[in-house]
Parts: C-alpha cells; structure tokens; sequence
C-alpha cells in the first residue's frame, strides 16, 4: 500500500477546541493541510466570534456528517441587556438607545424558563439561511427586507449560570438548529429591555464534550511533530449512544459488499445501529428489514469502507 493510500485508509474524528477569529472553515483547511489528507469536514459550523467544540470528521467517516450535525448541542452564552442589535449580537448596529435595565435575577430566571421545549425561532437576519436561493446575510447587507419563517426547535434546559447585570451568562442545552443569538434576541423582547448576543462557547456536540477537546494549538504542534494521530478519535465512538451489533470476518465481508446479514429476532426495528467488526472498527450503519421467508435482516444503509 502506498503512502497516499494510506492516509485514503484513515478515517476517524478530531474533536478541536476552535478559538475565536477562525471560521469553521478556516479550521477545516488546517486539518487538511496537517493530515495531507483532503476528505475533511465539520459537523456544525461555529461563527468566527464562537469559540468551544468544533467536530471535525476526517477520511471515510465524513460520510457520518449528517447523523452527527444532527446531535444536541451545548452552549455557554453571554447576554447583554440593555439594547439590540440588527445582527443579535456584538457586531451590528444598534437598533434601539440603551435602556436601563429594570430586570431583577428572579425575573430573567422566569422569563428565561419560558423559552424551554418546543418552540417556534425565527433565525436571524443575518443569517445562512436561504430565501428564494439567496442566503439571508447577503439581502440583508443589501438593505434588503429579510423575512424568515419560524422553525421548530427543542430547548432541553436554560440555567443561569452568572448574574452580573447588564451581562448574564446562560447555559444552552438545545437541539441543532437553534440560534443562540435569536434567543437572545427575543429574551430582550419579552424582557422590554432588549439583548443581544456578546459571547458564544460550544461546550458540547452530541456525545463529545470539551473534555474531549484538543486545543487548535496543540493540534498544529502535533501536525509539525507528526503524532496527530494521537488525537484521532475512531469514527465508531462518535455514535457511541448508538446500539452495537458485531460483526464477524464473515459477516464485515458479506456487509462490505451490501449484502444482507441475519438479524437477532428481538431487534430494534425502529432505529439504525452500528455495524462493529470485532476489533472496534466501524463498518457500517444498519437498519433492520424483513427478509424473503419473513426473517429479520440487517440492510446496509452506509459501508464506510469498500
């Protein structure tokens, strides 16, 4: 096997702990450039001024993107009351005159918790969401008027974690999909006060926390000394919270090549698992069906390696 082909070979995750100033993007290319490996990608952008976890899926396992971009994600945000802004957070233009603020702890704390379940958010303007084909940011920076439709988040919990008026910092627990700088937004709405977003740490992606960071710093050092790979993470532990079915040598064969295997009687008919040889290597992703003679079987929905 070639040097290239090995390096087509490596697949797992780089969980980065990506500092303010960089776009996710940015941090995607310095992988790239550091593993020499070009299959790179992230599972959630993170804005320039955000710092915190940036999951970053290299080789075969940026197949997994999709099932991981839709994880829970978790914030530590910073919250200015007092005014608003057109962008909802600290690099627009004010909207209103700053306000004093006549908003106690307890009162946040009620109106905070009433932003938790289900609920309806409309992004912000300045925002990649697109309308008609444009993405919002660019109408909006025409002057344009921006009219974006609510969508359906889930907020899992709320907590105060620092009161220091006009700043307060909140804990977001919160499924994909959510705008932290909207929900500051809005808190400033119903506050009477308004709000808006001053700073932004992802402390957590689906199952990978801080804890399982490594500094962007660190990671260039690793690439200069050539043990980066002492950070990569297998692919089969970023859906850890999946159920596991193993696979023997016969079995990850017959898998490889799309084929059906038997299933357990018992199986979960409802969700995917993770098809794992038995050295830990993930295979595939599989979803139970029903076979000829009525028997369950394992489909291979996604081989991750041919």
């Amino acid at each position: 096997m070639s040097g290239q082909d090995r390096k087509n070979a490596i697949s797992g995750v780089l969980v980065i702990d990506k500092p303010t100033g960089m776009t996710s993007h940015d941090v995607v290319n310095v992988v790239r450039r550091g593993t020499d490996i070009r299959r790179a990608g992230h599972t959630g952008t993170l804005d320039p001024r955000a710092s915190g976890v940036l999951v970053v899926l290299v080789g075969p396992a940026v197949r997994l993107s999709e099932y991981i971009s839709a994880s829970d994600k978790r914030y530590q945000a910073i919250i200015r009351l007092g005014t608003a802004t057109d962008t909802y957070d600290a690099e627009g233009v004010f909207t209103r005159d700053e306000a004093t603020i006549d908003v106690t702890e307890e009162q946040f704390e009620e109106e905070l918790k009433k932003f938790e379940g289900e609920i309806a958010q409309v992004p912000p303007p300045y925002s990649a969401v697109k309308v008609n084909g444009r993405k919002a940011y660019e109408m909006a920076r025409k002057g344009e008027e921006v009219e974006l439709e609510p969508r359906m988040i889930q907020v899992h919990h709320l907590e105060v974690l620092e009161w220091a008026s006009p700043e307060v910092v909140v804990d977001v627990h919160c499924s994909s999909g959510t705008y932290i700088r909207s929900l500051a937004n809005d808190l400033g709405e119903v506050l009477g006060c308004g709000a808006y977003l001053v700073g932004l740490r992802r402390t957590k992606n689906g199952r990978f926390s801080l804890r399982d960071a490594v500094p962007l710093r660190k990671l260039k050092e690793a690439f200069e000394a050539g043990d980066w790979y002492k950070y990569l993470i297998p692919a089969a532990e970023s859906l850890a919270d999946w159920p596991s079915v193993e696979l023997d040598p016969d079995q990850v064969e017959t898998i490889r090549h799309g084929h059906r295997i038997p299933a357990e009687a018992d199986s979960d008919p409802e969700n995917m698992v993770r098809g794992v040889s038995e050295a830990g290597e993930l295979i595939a992703l599989l979803k139970l069906e029903e076979g000829e003679d009525g028997s369950p079987e394992w489909q291979p929905k996604k081989v991750f390696f041919s």
